[in-house]
């Protein structure tokens, strides 16, 4: 089941998409319904099967879910992990490291007010001249870490500040539309193999390709279930969360994001994701 949300009847509204078309579920935001499956003991589409309207509109998905906390994930990739070494210069492997050890990078990418949904615009800080789209597989969590579904995430991150001092890391990764999330959530029982994924992304400056990448999650270093198990120790986070797996595709200084760029992410399985670019602060 594909689950996300629209605007219906002016307001941000849960919604079941089939065949490019959406039924609203009356009353719901996905965050209620997932909040109304916790308190029932219901799955989230047992719940959405039953509210859902019967009648469907042609409604263009929105943000899928405006979630309570999102989390994300470095170094999952072998890529992400030898570009940062590169990118520092650290000759011990400093990054490496932190992909090969038992122990996985988390940390916390914000709130539902730094995260936007498909077509609306994503953030180039004021004081970046090297700002990436990070394309990742995106879990949405509920309680004791059940995966509910999976979508596509943009963890643009000021790369140029990070490199800077890694200790800036905070400010590289957390400010305004950093976090774009869409356009739907596909059900575990809908999507049989979170690593067969091939994902691309694809950065358009008007009629011109100034980037293109791909990679797979079979190339994902650590298991989605583990990630998830450190994620949970000792910090109770709560249902309706997002935690982003993490990425594979490394965009080069001399791509850059630009005011105007369109960023395209495409998983075949779990549709796309667009946004364009602008300056924030």
């Amino acid at each position: 089941m594909k689950l996300g949300q629209v605007i219906w009847e002016e307001r941000l509204t849960a919604a079941v998409f089939m065949d490019g078309e959406a039924h609203p579920i009356p009353n719901f935001t996905l965050r209620e319904l997932v909040d109304h499956a916790e308190r029932k003991n219901v799955s989230v589409p047992e719940l959405a099967t039953r509210y859902a309207m019967k009648g469907k509109a042609y409604l263009e998905p929105c943000i899928p879910l405006e979630p309570r906390e999102v989390w994300a994930c470095g170094c999952t990739y072998e890529m992400s992990a030898s570009f940062r070494d590169a990118e520092h210069n650290t000759r011990e492997g400093f990054y490496r490291h932190v992909f090969t050890a038992p122990r996985p990078e988390i940390f916390f990418k914000g709130t539902s007010r730094v995260c936007v949904g498909p077509g609306s615009k994503i953030g180039i800080r004021k004081d970046s001249k090297f700002t990436a789209p990070e394309p990742e597989l995106a879990v949405l969590l509920g309680s004791k870490g059940r995966i509910l579904g999976y979508t596509l995430a943009n963890d643009v991150s000021a790369w140029d500040i990070e490199r800077e001092n890694p200790l800036y890391l905070p400010q590289s990764k957390v400010y305004t539309a950093c976090c774009a999330l869409g356009p739907w959530f596909v059900t575990p029982d809908e999507l049989a193999d979170p690593y067969g994924l091939e994902m691309s992304c694809i950065i358009r400056r008007g009629e011109k390709i100034v980037y293109e990448g791909e990679t797979s999650t079979s190339k994902l270093g650590r298991k989605i279930e583990t990630l998830v198990e450190y994620l949970l120790l000792a910090n109770a986070v709560p249902a309706g969360r997002v935690l982003l797996t993490g990425t594979g595709i490394i965009v080069p200084q001399e791509a850059a994001l630009a005011p105007g760029d369109i960023v395209t992410i495409r998983v075949p399985e779990l549709g796309v994701l667009a946004n364009e670019a602008a300056r924030v602060g």
